[in-house]
């Protein structure tokens, strides 16, 4: 890329990333997921890492994770991951930041329910998060 159209990419992105980084999270509506991923709006990230879909309940306790996707540090639109397992109508998601923290391995997401490899960001002790219906 050439020097001043990478100055002016860098420009136009600083405020949106200056902006993400002081709010961190997951922005996704209920969504038809027939196609096999669910896709969230926009993740704002503390570092790289992964956004995990978590099967849940009502109870919006994590449970299995049915999909991943990477994720760059500060804001990613349109991040959309592929479900590693069937998910029904009605049935809760919740889509989740994960770090790249802990592992063997860097870009391979390697967590597994409650292990600390990969493990979930929390802020201010809240898991960073949002529950979604599959349609």
């Amino acid at each position: 890329m050439r020097p001043a159209i990478l100055l002016a990419s860098l420009l136009a992105a600083a405020p949106l990333f200056a902006a993400g980084h002081t709010t961190l999270g997951v922005s996704a509506m209920d969504q038809d997921v027939s196609g096999g991923t669910v896709v969230a709006d926009s993740v704002v990230a503390p570092a790289n890492g992964w956004m995990v879909v978590h099967r849940t309940d009502a109870d919006r306790t994590p449970g299995p994770v049915v999909g991943h996707a990477p994720l760059r540090a500060g804001a990613n639109a349109e991040v959309t991951a592929i479900l590693t397992e069937d998910v029904t109508p009605g049935d809760m998601l919740m889509l989740m930041i994960h770090g790249e923290d802990g592992g063997t391995q860097t870009g391979i997401f390697e967590y597994t329910l409650g292990a600390p490899e990969d493990g979930p960001y929390r802020l201010d002790g809240d898991l960073v998060m949002t529950v979604i219906t599959a349609q």
